[in-house]
C-alpha cells in the first residue's frame, strides 16, 4: 500500500537536482537512496557488464548509467545493455536490457519500485541475479509473469543478445570467462575458439602440402595450432585495450609452447595491464 501512495502523490525533486556521482535515483519525484555495494556483489556486477557487453549483438552497454524517465525518474540499473550513448549528462529513455543484483539486506520493495518503473518506461527484459540464498536469476519482462531459471540454465534476450548465457556467467568467474572468450572470437568472425584453432590447423596443412614432405606438413600443423592461438591472444589484448607493446609483440611471436599462449589468454581475459599477462610466464 505505501509504494502504491507514493506513485500516485508526486514527490517534490526533478531530474536536474541529482548530480552525477550523488547517491540517490528518483521515482515520481521521490528520493531513492543507493547504497555502496559490498564485496560479494561489485564483482558480479563487473563480470555481468563484461558477459552482456562484449555479446556480439551488442553495440552499446554501461554500469551505473543514470536513465532520465519523465521529469521527477531518474533510474540507474547495475548494468544496461542498449541506449548508453557516448554523452555527457542523463540518458533520456531506458536501456532494452538491464541487470540489477540483490544481496543481503535488498530493499525489496525498492527493488520492485524500480523495476516497475524501468518495465513501464520500455525495457524489454530485466535480470535480477540473486546472490544471497540460492542462486538464481528472476526475468521481468512487461505484461508476463516472473521466470525463474537456475544455475545450468541458460538466459536469453531474442533481438537484444544473440547468444544464451548460462547463469553463472552473471556472478562466477571461470564461466564468464568462457562466454566472455566466445564473444570476442565471435565479434572477430570465429564462432569459438575451435573456429580459431582448425583456422590454424588448416593455414599448416596448406604450408606442408607446398612443403610435400611429411615432416613438413606436420611442423606446419602445429606452427597453424600456435599461429592461431598467438592471433587469438592478440585479438582479447586489443579488444580489452591492452596496449601490445614491442616486448609482448616478440614474445608472443617467438612463443612455441601452446600451454604458455594458454595461460597468457586466461590471463588477458582479467588482467589491468599488460604486464600482468605476461608476468612469470605461462600459467
Amino acid at each position: 500500500m505505501q509504494a502504491k501512495g507514493r506513485a500516485a502523490e508526486r514527490g517534490p525533486f526533478r531530474v536536474e537536482h541529482v548530480r552525477s556521482g550523488d547517491p540517490y535515483e528518483l521515482s515520481n519525484g521521490h528520493p531513492v537512496y543507493c547504497a555502496p555495494t559490498g564485496g560479494r556483489g561489485s564483482g558480479p556486477h563487473h563480470l555481468g557488464s563484461s558477459v552482456v557487453g562484449w555479446d556480439p549483438a551488442v553495440r552499446e552497454a554501461g554500469v551505473d548509467t543514470g536513465y532520465a524517465l519523465d521529469g521527477g525518474t531518474l533510474r540507474a540499473p547495475d548494468v544496461a545493455v542498449g541506449n548508453v550513448p557516448d554523452k555527457p549528462g542523463w540518458v533520456k529513455g531506458v536501456p532494452e536490457l538491464a541487470i540489477e543484483y540483490a544481496d543481503v539486506g535488498q530493499d525489496e520493495e525498492k527493488l520492485q519500485e524500480k523495476i516497475a518503473d524501468l518495465l513501464a518506461a520500455g525495457t524489454k527484459v530485466l535480470w535480477v541475479v540473486r546472490l544471497s540464498g540460492p542462486r538464481r536469476v528472476e526475468v521481468h519482462e512487461p505484461r508476463r509473469k516472473v521466470r525463474v531459471v537456475l544455475p545450468g540454465q541458460l538466459l536469453s534476450a531474442p533481438g537484444i543478445l544473440k547468444n544464451a548465457i548460462r547463469v553463472e556467467a552473471l556472478y562466477e568467474r571461470s564461466e564468464a570467462e568462457k562466454t566472455l572468450l566466445t564473444n570476442l572470437l565471435q565479434r572477430q568472425g570465429y564462432e569459438d575458439l575451435e573456429a580459431v584453432l582448425a583456422a590454424g590447423r588448416e593455414e599448416g596443412r596448406e604450408e606442408g602440402r607446398e612443403e610435400g614432405r611429411e615432416e613438413g606438413r606436420e611442423e606446419g600443423r602445429e606452427e597453424g595450432i600456435l599461429e592461431g592461438k598467438r592471433a587469438a591472444l592478440k585479438r582479447v589484448l586489443d579488444r580489452r585495450g591492452l596496449r601490445l607493446t614491442r616486448t609482448a609483440a616478440a614474445k608472443i611471436a617467438s612463443c612455441k609452447s601452446e600451454r604458455d599462449l594458454d595461460g597468457w589468454l586466461d590471463r588477458a581475459l582479467v588482467a589491468s595491464t599488460t604486464a600482468e599477462v605476461f608476468k612469470r610466464g605461462g600459467r
